[in-house]
């Protein structure tokens, strides 16, 4: 009787053991080597641990099986389905040399599955990712409140869908205003075109109105091309000069003799324009024609140390041309004059005694119908303050060059510099 008792326990702990057994699937195939042969050899399998998909704990471990006349024959543990994501590595070994290695994802199945089915890139994890139980606080990762403090983080007034701005505690909030605001650089927002905003509309390909007839030279634009430097005016797909072909006032184009548009011909214009519902739009900036610094001389008669071109036709009636230079001197033997020319006018020219160390000053041209007005003013480290005045009637649809000029009084080693010079066009500007 205690005989039947004992073996009843073996059976019922047999029993136990093959239900706790985790499913295995059956990886059977044929190898071949490249030459048609059936490989021969070791197939070593290795893993690490990883629950499966049953709850079954596999231990690490590595299998070494012998293939034998290329028949490969192994049940193995899905890994597709395990926590954490694992995967084998197999390693072909022949005649005691490792051949290659690769990795298998073995999912669950009941039926028998071949190699390729299996296999895939080495390094791949194919099957749930890591989870973490326990929560990571912020302070547990070193730096990582440091960093957080660093960035800027969420205001009262933060939104979804609005601008952002930074307000005055560093915060990130959106902006408030209407869909069609502008937001300026302060955080504040309005309607565009406000608190100096400038603003421009635009005509592209416009047709100018007129004749086109062979002798009428006089075209009109819906609007007056602000700043005149956008606007292209083509004929027959040709790009006019402006000063050379036509002259442009406000909204009217004349032609010259010459090129007046003949029959057939096509005229289109191109330009911006001042929004006329946006009075600050109509506002031009000032251009930097040139800015740059000059050569030196010791020579007794006048050499050009820098000079600025202004384009022919840039400059129109009303226009203002600022020139601001510095002239240094290196020595004490002599002395030395800085002058100024525009085109072949003799704009400023004034005499420094040998004991001067620098010249500077500031002219002014003023762009009237026929000619120019232009003002001087000049001082020096020792030099007195000095002003004058006067006009000039260069021609100013083509080419008119700045000349910056200087000149020793005598044969010497001193040297005059051109430290720095900058031209400035303020364009003409009609604010009624």
């Amino acid at each position: 009787m205690v005989r039947l008792k004992q073996v009843a326990i073996l059976v019922v702990a047999a029993a136990a053991g093959a239900a706790a057994q985790p499913a295995l699937t059956t990886i059977q195939d044929v190898l071949y080597r490249a030459d048609g042969s059936r490989f021969g050899g070791t197939v070593f399998i290795q893993w690490n641990g990883f629950q499966a998909g049953d709850t079954s704990n596999i231990a690490t471990a590595s299998l070494r099986l012998p293939v034998v006349n290329g028949v490969l024959n192994v049940k193995l543990a899905p890994t597709t389905t395990a926590t954490p994501g694992a995967q084998y590595t197999v390693t072909y070994s022949s005649q005691g040399a490792t051949l290659f290695s690769e990795a298998w994802a073995v999912p669950p199945s009941s039926t028998t599955l071949r190699v390729r089915d299996v296999r895939v890139s080495t390094g791949s994890v194919v099957g749930p990712a890591t989870v973490t139980s326990s929560t990571i606080q912020i302070g547990d990762v070193v730096g990582l409140p440091n960093e957080l403090s660093l960035r800027p983080t969420e205001g009262v007034g933060f939104a979804i869908g609005r601008a952002a701005i930074v307000n005055q505690a560093g915060m990130i909030e959106g902006a408030v205003g209407n869909p069609g605001d502008c937001v300026r650089v302060d955080g504040s927002s309005g309607a565009c075109g406000g608190g100096g905003a400038v603003g421009f509309l635009y005509s592209d390909s416009e047709t100018p109105g007129g004749l086109i007839n062979g002798t009428n030279t006089t075209f009109t634009l819906l609007y007056t091309p602000s700043p005149i430097g956008s606007f292209y005016l083509y004929r027959n797909g040709l790009l006019m000069a402006l000063g050379v072909d036509y002259s442009l006032t406000t909204n009217s184009i004349l032609f010259f003799a010459g090129s007046a548009p003949q029959v057939g011909d096509i005229l289109t214009a191109t330009y911006r324009y001042a929004d006329p519902n946006n009075p600050f739009s109509s506002f031009t900036s000032p251009q930097v024609v040139c800015s740059s610094n000059g050569t030196s001389t010791s020579s007794t008669t006048l050499v050009q140390l820098g000079s600025c071109t202004l384009p022919g036709g840039l400059l129109r009636t009303g226009d203002r041309i600022e020139v601001r230079f510095q002239y240094s001197h290196s020595g004490t033997a002599t002395g030395f004059t800085p002058a100024i020319h525009w085109g072949g006018t003799t704009a400023f020219s004034r005499a420094a005694a040998a004991s001067e160390t620098s010249v500077a000053g500031q002219l002014g041209f003023g762009i009237k119908a026929g000619g120019q007005s232009y003002d001087a003013r000049s001082w020096g480290s020792a030099l007195a303050f000095a002003a004058s005045a006067g006009s000039a009637s260069e021609n100013s649809s083509v080419n008119l060059t700045i000349s910056f000029q200087g000149e020793m009084a005598s044969a010497t080693s001193d040297t005059v510099v051109l430290s720095n010079f900058t031209v400035t066009r303020y364009p003409a500007q009609s604010n009624p």
